[in-house]
C-alpha cells in the first residue's frame, strides 16, 4: 500500500486548523451576541433564527360602584339580574384577550345584606355578570375595600375563586399578598398589582396589613421588581386622585412616573370617577410606560353627566423574539366611550357612547386626545 503523498498530509492539516479556528470564533460570536442580548433586552430569553411575533390585546374598565339605585334595578324574585344593563356592550367588552376591571363596591355578597353609599356591599350576581362578559381580572384595592369588614373580603375573595377571575390588592394572608399574580396569553405573561390611597378612614385591622394594599412608594417598588422577574408585562392598578377632577393632578402625575421608572408597563387610574386623559411616560432608560390616570364610572348610579362616562381602554401588547433576542412594545392605545343610560333610577344600562350621543362623544373624543394626539377613540 502506497504512503500518502506530503502534499495531501498538508491539505488535511490546514483544513483541520481551519475548522477549528472557525468553531472557535463561532462560539466567540455567538457569546457575544448572547452579552449584548443581555445588555440591551428588558426581557431575555435565548436568540433563536428563526424570528416569533406575537400580540395580545388588554382591555380595562373603570369603576363599578352598584349603588342602591343599580342593584335595586337589578332584583328579581330570585336574585339580582345585572345582565341586561351590559347587553349593549357586551360585544365590545369581550373582544380583548385579557380584561381587566376595577371593583369598587366589595362584593360580598347578599348573605350579609346588600347596601350603597357610604358604606357598600354588592350581590355575588355581579361577579356572575362580569363572567359573562369576559373579565378576566378585578381590583379589589379602592376606598371601599373595608366597608363592610373582613367578611365581605371574604365571601368577595371566594367568590372571584369560585368564578375563575382573578383579583388583586385584597388578600386573605401574608402569603397570598406575596405571590404575584399573573395571566398568560399566547406566550406574553402579564403580572397585575393594585394600591389604593385609603380607605375612608377605615383603619386595617391590627396584624392583617395585606387585607388592602395600600400606596408606599417603598412597597410598591418591590413588588414591581419581583412582578418583573416573573412577566413580560407589568400592569399597574392604582386608586388615586381627586374626585370628580377631570385631569390628573400634580400627586398622581408624580407617582405615576415614580411607578413608571421602577418598571411598570402599563398603570390603570381609578376613583376620581370621571375620565382623566391618558399619557405616556418617557422612561430615562429610554422606554415607555402608558398611564391612564382616570378610566371613569363603567356602572354606577351617579347622575352628573361626566360621572355616568366611562369606557373600555384598550392596547395591544407585541412580543418579538429573534436573533437580537426578545422585545416588547406596548402599542396602539385606544378607548371606547360609554355612558351610563338610565332614567327615574331604573333601566339602567351601558351604552357605547357613539350610539347614545354624536356631540357628547365628540366632546369627550378631544378630551381624551389632551396628551395622546393620535389616540383612537369609537
Amino acid at each position: 500500500m502506497k504512503s500518502k503523498s506530503p502534499l495531501i498530509i498538508l491539505a488535511i492539516i490546514l483544513v483541520t486548523s481551519f475548522i477549528g479556528v472557525s468553531t472557535i470564533f463561532s462560539q466567540s460570536n455567538e457569546a457575544d451576541t448572547e452579552k449584548r442580548v443581555s445588555s440591551n433586552m428588558k426581557t431575555l430569553h435565548k436568540p433563536t433564527n428563526k424570528t416569533d411575533v406575537t400580540e395580545v390585546s388588554l382591555a380595562a374598565i373603570g369603576d363599578l360602584l352598584i349603588h342602591k339605585e343599580v342593584y335595586n334595578d337589578a332584583k328579581t324574585s330570585s336574585g339580582y339580574d345585572f345582565n341586561p344593563m351590559f347587553q349593549e356592550i357586551s360585544p365590545h367588552l369581550k373582544k380583548a384577550d385579557i380584561t381587566f376591571a376595577n371593583s369598587e363596591s366589595i362584593m360580598g355578597g347578599a348573605a350579609i345584606g346588600v347596601s350603597t353609599y357610604p358604606s357598600f356591599n354588592t350581590p355575588f350576581e355581579l361577579g356572575d355578570t362580569l363572567k359573562t362578559n369576559g373579565v378576566d381580572i378585578v381590583s379589589m384595592s379602592n376606598n371601599h375595600t373595608l366597608d363592610r369588614g373582613v367578611p365581605a373580603i371574604e365571601n368577595a375573595i371566594n367568590q372571584w375563586d369560585f368564578l375563575g377571575i382573578e383579583k388583586v390588592g385584597a388578600y386573605l394572608s401574608p402569603e397570598e399578598r406575596d405571590m404575584v399574580t399573573t395571566i398568560k396569553k399566547k406566550d406574553i405573561t402579564f403580572s397585575f398589582l393594585a394600591y389604593t390611597y385609603g380607605t375612608n378612614g377605615i383603619p386595617t385591622p391590627d396584624g392583617k396589613p395585606y387585607l388592602v394594599n395600600r400606596i408606599d412608594k417603598g412597597l410598591i417598588a418591590s413588588d414591581i421588581k419581583r412582578a418583573s422577574g416573573k412577566s413580560d408585562v407589568v400592569v399597574l392598578s392604582l386608586h388615586f386622585g381627586a374626585e370628580y377632577e377631570r385631569n390628573p393632578n400634580a400627586d398622581q402625575k408624580e407617582l405615576a412616573a415614580f411607578a413608571a421608572e421602577q418598571g411598570a408597563d402599563i398603570i390603570l387610574g381609578h376613583h376620581p370617577h370621571v375620565l382623566q386623559p391618558p399619557e405616556w411616560i418617557q422612561n430615562t432608560d429610554g422606554s415607555q410606560s402608558l398611564v391612564f390616570y382616570s378610566l371613569g364610572n363603567f356602572l354606577s348610579g351617579q347622575e352628573e353627566k361626566y360621572r355616568r362616562i366611562g369606557g373600555i381602554a384598550g392596547v395591544t401588547v407585541q412580543k418579538v423574539k429573534g436573533m437580537e433576542g426578545t422585545s416588547i412594545d406596548i402599542k396602539e392605545p385606544r378607548f371606547k366611550l360609554t355612558y351610563v343610560d338610565f332614567e327615574n333610577d331604573r333601566n339602567f344600562k351601558v351604552l357605547p357612547m357613539k350610539e347614545y350621543s354624536t356631540e357628547m362623544f365628540q366632546e369627550l373624543s378631544k378630551h381624551m386626545k389632551a396628551s395622546i394626539h393620535d389616540l383612537s377613540v369609537n
